[in-house]
């Protein structure tokens, strides 16, 4: 068997100690959900690969996809959780019980909270958005008598950031020296998705800004899609 290389090596090393004190955590009786969010304080691994599958848990080095890392070490300690919860967890996004943004906060601490919320902003919200402003586009077309119209994604596009998705994955592709495929995986759509927020945040207005991140926010409620298990 050949040796393994420096960087799964160091990631190993970077997630022993989340894991450790996660299994160690449960064993001595805390809650499973508190102490997997203290885990994910500890967690000093930005991406690690598994079974041949990159994962990507801190996008752009700013954005914590909090929900990749917590079914991660969620795996990790899998006979230890009841299977009820974990599943409710893993399917649904929901802990045992509700918790505040302030617990929460505490838990994982200021840095991680900070790299979450830039997640959820630059993501959840900025997904949200997209499908909103779709859906605007579909209701137009209904009322103006136009049913059979192809799909709105470009228009949508075009609304938000005034290009074609095809031009602006041009643009990301290069800047970060990906290839131009013809297919996006779920790992580059996030990280596409995250580029788009702050392209966006670079190029328009202010009240501009704050609309669509509004009505991003309405279109998660909306849908009964908070983006994470939070009470307020």
């Amino acid at each position: 068997m050949s040796a393994p290389d420096s960087q799964s090596v160091m990631q190993l090393f970077d997630a022993g100690a989340a894991i450790q004190h996660l299994k160690q955590s449960i064993t001595d009786g805390k809650e499973w959900y508190l102490a997997l969010l203290e885990a994910i304080a500890l967690w000093d691994c930005p991406e690690e690969t598994r079974h041949e599958r990159t994962y990507r848990y801190l996008i752009a080095g700013e954005a914590l996809d909090w929900r990749l890392l917590a079914e991660r070490l969620c795996e990790a300690v899998d006979s230890l959780i009841p299977e009820d919860e974990k599943l409710d967890f893993l399917f649904h996004g929901r802990f045992p019980v509700d918790i505040t943004t302030k617990q929460f906060k505490q838990l994982i601490g200021s840095i991680r909270h900070h790299q979450y919320l830039n997640y959820f902003y630059g993501v959840t919200v900025e997904e949200a958005l997209f499908w909103a402003v779709r859906e605007e586009i579909r209701k137009e077309r209904r009322v103006s008598g136009f049913t059979r119209e192809r799909d709105p994604e470009d228009e949508a596009y075009r609304r938000i950031y005034r290009q074609d998705r095809e031009a602006l994955l041009q643009d990301f592709r290069k800047e970060n020296g990906y290839r131009h495929l013809k297919s996006t995986t779920l790992l580059e759509m996030k990280e596409f998705t995250y580029w788009l927020f702050k392209y966006r945040l670079k190029h328009c207005d202010k009240a501009r800004i704050a609309s669509d991140t509004k009505k991003g926010l309405d279109w998660l409620n909306a849908n009964g899609l908070s983006g994470h298990p939070l009470n307020s």
